[in-house]
């Protein structure tokens, strides 16, 4: 795909011209903003006015919890398996206004992962303090308000109340297991004329069970984004073509002359708002050879043409549009978050390798390199690995070492010397001087990265909790970039809807400072593109 700058505007945009069209267009958008916000502030003024004016007794929030054996009509009794615990520690506090039923099967099977040294003892710890908390503000067994616990609570408090009672279980359930125990308690007060209950599970057997017994079930999907309409980070438009023209010539272009004709893509109705950093790809409807790509600049109400890097990037150049999207903030220092999705082949790694040694041994805009990725095998681990620190990570990291060594043997390559080294010896001198880091995620808890352009592999096979950990770490200065295919998860805990990567580009789009680009095609080869089309 060309741009329609290469037909009618000439060259692609130079460093000086794109700084200053960033600053044109930002400045721009403060008046505009400056203007919208004079015209709105009468009414937000009387809002406050009726707001301190309200009673107290019809804030959000204001009315006295009632008593967890009350629940009024509307409200459901949630009984919770401990799987869900172990998965969301304040999976509690969830529920709005509805009651949460723990049965006592649940606190001795948390009372048992405790222990552990992974992310389920620590999830069990967390729940057990949660649950003492409450105990310090009434009796678990009558059932606690939670909104006293957290301060700055708005709106309707749930209750949360501890089922201690024995019940009866049927013939199939008689085995004393848990599980059954579990559903014989939601089961009793379904027997007993509450037809409100509902039993929350991410046990798929637990599920099948329970429903198979009559009972209502739900997965706990809190944590859990539509994995089927997860966000592109790029849209379609058909625009006229002096529209298109017009971008390139003033190098930018108001978001309303956009707004109406956007569209994702494969989808019928069209959103009228174009999110930060997302790219927009401009078709003319009268001339299909007539195209062009733009992107919304993070904190700004314009689009500017993005044409792409004029020369390889440490060797590469993108081979279609999505990786044009993707090099473009890759490349973007003022963007310090970048997520790429894709399945196998689609460059994702590679780009993302590339424009690391680029900003690193090129313009030294980043101290040091740093990947890591989760120590997480395919099929049946190999078990424990002979050596030091750095001979264990040799078989987790060799991937990286695939893209360093191919981007260090690309003859177009900057800073290449006619000496005798290999692209294994360049390496080996790169990670000595401290230049590349690699580095498993294990021992990340507790650090600050600063002024490092960082790159996660595999982050498919992160939970939501180690993402957050992850971007949490990032110091002044650090570029963070997630890599990851949800087609390829090897977290036996996770699928495409719940696993950590999935969740930071929903929960994290629109951001000033962040960018999303869903790779699309494979270009490793004719043969992965095969495979990754029809296996």
């Amino acid at each position: 795909m060309k741009p329609s700058a290469e037909r009618d505007a000439g060259a692609p945009i130079s460093p000086h011209t794109a700084h200053r069209v960033r600053a044109d267009a930002r400045e721009a958008s403060r008046a505009q903003r400056a203007g919208e916000r004079q015209s709105e502030r009468p009414a937000s003024r009387a809002a406050d006015r009726a707001e301190r004016s309200e009673p107290e007794s019809r804030r959000p929030g204001a009315a006295p919890a009632r008593s967890a054996r009350e629940v009024p009509p509307g409200v459901k009794r949630f009984v919770i398996d401990t799987n869900v615990l172990l998965h969301d520690p304040n999976a509690l506090f969830v529920f709005e206004e509805h009651e949460v039923v723990i049965p006592f099967a649940v606190i001795e099977e948390i009372d048992t992962f405790k222990r552990d040294a992974g992310d389920r003892g620590r999830n069990a710890r967390e729940a057990i303090r949660n649950l003492d908390r409450l105990r310090s503000m009434g009796r678990l067994v009558d059932g606690v308000a939670w909104g006293p616990v957290f301060d700055a609570h708005e709106g309707p408090s749930g209750v949360v109340r501890i089922d201690v009672e024995d019940h009866p279980r049927p013939a199939m359930l008689s085995d004393d297991k848990p599980d059954n125990r579990i559903i014989a308690s939601a089961l009793a007060m379904r027997q007993s004329g509450a037809h409100n209950v509902v039993f929350v599970s991410k046990d798929l057997n637990a599920r099948i069970k329970a429903d198979a017994l009559g009972l209502p079930t739900e997965d706990f999907e809190n944590q859990k984004v539509d994995a089927d309409r997860l966000y592109t980070g790029f849209g379609v438009a058909e625009a006229d073509g002096q529209l298109i023209d017009e971008l390139y010539r003033d190098r930018m272009l108001s978001v309303e002359r956009l707004a109406a004709a956007l569209r994702p893509v494969g989808e019928a109705q069209p959103p009228r708002t174009l999110f930060a950093n997302q790219f927009v790809m401009l078709r003319d409807a009268e001339d299909d050879s007539h195209h062009g790509l733009a992107r919304r600049l993070g904190d700004t109400d314009h689009v500017i043409p993005v044409t792409g890097p004029r020369k390889p990037v440490f060797g590469i150049l993108a081979r279609n549009v999505q990786q044009t999207m993707a090099l473009d903030l890759l490349l973007d220092d003022e963007v310090r978050m970048v997520t790429l999705l894709g399945s196998a082949g689609t460059g994702k790694t590679l780009m993302a390798v590339a424009a690391g040694m680029a900003k690193v041994f090129t313009e030294e805009r980043y101290d040091k390199l740093l990947v890591a990725r989760p120590i997480m095998p395919m099929g049946r681990d190999i078990g424990y690995l002979p050596g030091t620190k750095d001979e264990k990570l040799g078989a987790w990291m060799q991937p990286i070492f695939d893209n360093i060594s191919y981007l260090l043997s690309t003859r177009s390559a900057p800073n290449q010397h006619a000496d005798s080294l290999s692209s294994e010896q360049r390496i080996e001198k790169l990670i000595a001087g401290g230049k590349i880091v690699l580095e498993p995620l294990t021992y990340i808890r507790g650090r600050s990265i600063p002024h490092q352009f960082m790159i996660v592999d595999e982050a498919q096979n992160l939970t939501p909790h180690e993402i957050k950990t992850i971007i949490s770490r990032i110091g002044e200065g650090t570029k963070l970039v997630l890599t990851g295919d949800i087609g390829q998860i090897d977290n036996p805990y996770l699928d495409q809807a719940s696993n950590g990567l999935s969740y930071a580009i929903e929960k994290m789009k629109g951001l000033r400072i962040v960018g999303h680009v869903s790779l699309q095609k494979s270009e490793r080869s004719e043969l992965a593109s095969l495979a990754a089309a029809l296996l």
